[in-house]
């Protein structure tokens, strides 16, 4: 098995994590279907996965950014919220109205990564648009609630918990798909929010527009969040915080592509040129 292991990252040159996905299906048929128990097995070393620096747009770039994005109002206005929160894709998505609290300026993220919850900011360049989509969403929800349609799909038991929930107006999601959706566990029809892949296309496609070479996902934004406020000076606790990171080391990546060269220091030859 370790000849085969090899095989793969040597004459095949295969990434760690295809070799990893290679060893867990040996080990299920060794351990589930073969149903016998090899002590060696579990010495055998899994492959590194590479640490990457992650691709980080300049303040400039993020300017052309934002000032490209067309089309829908609410495709447009995700994109925004996830460069000014530092949400993740989905946790932008599943935001809820009660969710937000504008007056304090706050928006809480429930169940982030690693199922916790978090408390982040809203930026005041968008509490009017926010304030103008609840104002629509509520719309849709009074037309919902007229044809008997508004229940929405509520996490883990809470709609065991909560039974009127799920018809309620702040368990309703803020950005919700334009057409109801049957839902393929339990087979209820009904409102779902936007489509992840919708939000993933319109970021690409602005990039594009913008001329920005480097590549752009939803999670770029996420990435030049964390390091725009690290450039800005602010502690590397407090965009822990508000990242949701359990650990700060996570958080120190953001610190090898802030613009100021490698770990901030400055290169002696900047200083045999001045």
């Amino acid at each position: 098995m370790s000849a085969f292991l090899s095989s793969l990252a040597v004459d095949r040159n295969v990434s760690a994590s295809t070799q990893n996905q290679a060893l867990a299906a040996i080990l299920f048929l060794y351990k589930a279907v073969l149903e016998l128990d090899l002590p060696w097995m579990t010495e055998v070393v899994r492959a590194k996965r590479p640490q990457r620096l992650p691709s980080v747009l300049t303040v400039d770039e993020t300017i052309r950014l934002m000032s490209a994005l067309d089309g829908d109002p609410v495709e447009g206005l995700v994109v925004r919220l996830l460069y000014g929160t530092g949400m993740r894709l989905l946790e932008a998505l599943r935001l809820r109205v009660k969710d937000l609290d504008l007056s304090r300026r706050e928006i809480v993220i429930r169940d982030g990564k690693g199922g916790k919850d978090r408390v982040t900011m809203c930026p005041d360049a968008l509490i009017e648009p926010l304030k103008a989509r609840l104002a629509e969403r509520k719309q849709v929800f009074e037309s919902d609630r007229a044809q008997g349609r508004v229940d929405v799909w509520l996490p883990d038991a809470l709609s065991v918990k909560y039974p009127n929930a799920s018809r309620e107006w702040g368990w309703q999601f803020l950005f919700v798909a334009p057409r109801f959706s049957k839902d393929p566990r339990s087979g209820a029809v009904r409102r779902h929010h936007v489509d992840e892949r919708l939000i993933q296309r319109r970021v690409k496609m602005t990039a594009a527009a913008a001329g920005i070479a480097k590549p752009v996902s939803p999670h770029t934004l996420r990435h030049s969040f964390a390091t725009h406020l690290l450039e800005a000076g602010h502690d590397i606790r407090t965009v822990q915080e508000l990242l949701g990171h359990a650990d700060v080391s996570t958080t120190m990546i953001y610190t090898h592509v802030l613009n100021r060269g490698g770990h901030g220091v400055r290169s002696p030859l900047d200083r045999l040129l001045r």
